[in-house]
């Protein structure tokens, strides 16, 4: 069953992704990101290019010839799935797919309207019987 967990008062959605996507690719796992729509893809694809300050991650978009091979998969669509490691949403929504990847990560802004979008996706997990995982994010920034 998948694993599901919320990153919650997430200041920059964007900038978590990206720090969560180089601890994922240096434990030798991969991840997708789904991404709201092409804009917000191409915006987190150029932060990629500088992040870590001394390089970059490796990413690509879902179609791409090397997309197999690649170990950050960053796509507003749907198909085609090229892994089922690790996903993380950052739509409104919760992915149709989502089941089909080991571990789901959602992330959460500190917006109302973005707090209760992800309320209606914790419901819908905890409904169907996943086990959810919540971190609070400013909590864990005050005690490092």
């Amino acid at each position: 069953m998948t694993r599901v967990e919320f990153y919650v008062n997430v200041s920059d959605k964007l900038r978590k992704v990206a720090e969560l996507s180089e601890e994922i690719i240096s434990r030798g796992r991969r991840i997708m990101v789904f991404m709201p729509d092409a804009e917000t893809s191409s915006t987190l694809e150029r932060l990629l290019w500088t992040h870590p300050q001394t390089g970059f991650l490796p990413h690509c978009r879902s179609d791409d010839p090397l997309a197999l091979v690649t170990p950050l998969i960053v796509d507003w669509r749907t198909e085609p799935l090229v892994h089922d490691d690790v996903l993380v949403n950052l739509r409104n929504e919760h992915p149709p797919f989502f089941s089909r990847f080991q571990r789901l990560i959602e992330i959460v802004g500190t917006e109302e309207a973005d707090k209760a979008e992800a309320r209606n996706r914790y419901r819908f997990y905890r409904d169907r019987g996943y086990e959810i995982k919540s971190i609070n994010v400013l909590e864990t920034e005050a005690h490092e």
